[in-house]
């Protein structure tokens, strides 16, 4: 296996992306980070999902700055600016929660509200349920945490077939096939600057085959103790989907009627929000956010 990293000069003409890079070393992998602002009102964690990176965030993180929080926005292993093995047997469900945990516990975060989409979800509401002391509240978007119990969307079927089938796996064109609003050539280059060539792409190709689609799978037995947990989260949980994604459609109910936490608070379906609503309704997304943390306690 050959751990590729994308060489920095791909990354020279990223349109609205001005923030420093934070890079962290796990057992000789390495993950890079956007840290920006300070916590004088607590901390902002946002986590992508498969194939994009922190460079989704990248309209919101300016206005939870404004509003005097600390934002870190990691990118996974295998995307972005992060280190990418070419091994796509290398990855697994557990190896990625284990990286980001320790990304969390390296930095020592303490107080962090969680924004999660896609994959982010998959990710971060395992994490919330070990490392749940150190987060107070969690905004989820068209994400879920599935075990392989009940029956698989056939949407999400026919893009776990793509995507290790393709011959070429365009994820600019992917994205912007997820989106309400259009994209413009900048951005799509944007999403495609970490691959330089197909072979970056392992990650990003074998991630839709880490979703549990049976009770077979070594990630049902992890999910079914997390959602444990989760069924007794009673801090802040927030569910903001878009009405335009229909690999996720119905999450947000499911999670409202199974964790407590989602009581009372005033979840919404974001009308012109595709799968990566971040692209369509980014700043309207990060404002509801402050103020569901202005407006909770925990």
């Amino acid at each position: 296996m050959e751990v590729l990293r994308t060489p920095d000069h791909c990354f020279d003409q990223l349109v609205d992306y001005p923030f420093k890079p934070n890079y962290i070393d796990l057992n000789g992998i390495r993950m890079h980070y956007v840290d920006e602002g300070n916590a004088d009102n607590g901390t902002v964690l946002l986590l992508h999902g498969e194939p994009t990176w922190s460079y989704l965030y990248r309209k919101m993180i300016p206005v939870y700055v404004d509003a005097g929080f600390r934002v870190i926005a990691p990118d996974l292993i295998g995307f972005g600016k992060s280190d990418k093995p070419d091994d796509p047997n290398y990855y697994t469900y557990a190896l990625h929660e284990k990286w980001l945990s320790d990304l969390i516990l390296n930095l020592d975060l303490k107080g962090i509200n969680m924004f999660c989409q896609d994959w982010g979800g998959l990710l971060g509401l395992r994490v919330i349920t070990k490392l749940g002391d150190r987060f107070d509240r969690v905004v989820a978007s068209n994400t879920f945490l599935p075990t392989g119990a009940l029956p698989t969307n056939e949407a999400f079927l026919k893009w776990r077939k793509f995507s290790l089938e393709t011959e070429v796996f365009d994820i600019g064109r992917l994205i912007s096939r997820a989106t309400v609003t259009e994209i413009s050539e900048q951005t799509l280059a944007a999403y495609d600057a970490p691959f330089p060539e197909e072979k970056y792409k392992a990650a990003a190709r074998i991630f839709p085959s880490l979703v549990p689609i049976d009770t077979e799978d070594p990630a049902h037995l992890p999910n079914m103790k997390a959602w444990e947990v989760l069924m007794q989260w009673k801090k802040p949980f927030l569910t903001l989907f878009g009405d335009a994604d229909p690999i996720t459609k119905g999450g947000d109910r499911f999670m409202q009627g199974m964790i407590p936490g989602t009581k009372g608070h005033p979840h919404e379906i974001i009308e012109g929000g595709g799968h990566f609503i971040q692209e369509d309704h980014g700043v309207v997304l990060a404002n509801k956010m402050i103020d569901f943390i202005q407006t909770t306690s925990v």
